[in-house]
């Protein structure tokens, strides 16, 4: 968890197979915790095409019956073929917007939002509310406020770092006299 965070988690993220690996994993943790999907994450990549969104959404009704048999991911069904319909739903938002990425970080105004919380991080904001609302007009499924609030600090739209965490805040380096 440690090196998830502080190499992944936060950072900005502009790469549409990473976004949409982002997209499957925060749908799959729904009801999880975050540290069961990192353990599955290798064989996540292995078994769903290393995250190709073409690939994936031409999984068959067969390919979805073969993943639930495999002890290596979440073997939920629903889960399982949100990933198929997400990819699909995806593509049509990339020959769309051009990118996944383009359309998705319109949400934030293209830029990461920063803030600094007094009583604790939301589980949703009103972005994450809007954007779960029209990706599910979309066609997309486990996309949900909260889900997507992760996604957006996941992929670095927010930046939800604490002031004292040392991603945010480098020590410094000491000066030598």
């Amino acid at each position: 968890m440690i090196a998830y965070h502080d190499r992944e988690w936060g950072r900005a993220v502009h790469d549409d197979r990473t976004l949409f690996e982002f997209l499957v994993l925060e749908g799959t943790q729904a009801g999880l915790s975050w540290l069961t999907i990192l353990r599955k994450r290798e064989r996540y990549r292995t078994v769903f095409s290393n995250f190709d969104p073409a690939r994936v959404a031409r999984f068959t009704s067969a390919k979805i019956e073969r993943l639930l048999e495999d002890p290596g991911i979440i073997r939920n069904r629903m889960k399982v073929e949100s990933a198929v319909t997400n990819a699909r739903a995806f593509l049509k938002v990339q020959r769309e917007f051009g990118s996944f990425d383009a359309y998705v970080w319109r949400f934030v105004g293209g830029k990461p939002i920063r803030r600094k919380h007094r009583s604790g991080i939301p589980t949703t904001t009103r972005e994450a509310e809007a954007l779960s609302k029209d990706l599910r007009l979309r066609g997309f499924r486990f996309v949900g406020p909260t889900i997507m609030y992760a996604y957006m600090q996941a992929v670095g739209m927010v930046d939800d770092h604490v002031a004292a965490c040392d991603v945010v805040r480098p020590r410094r380096a000491r000066r030598s006299r």
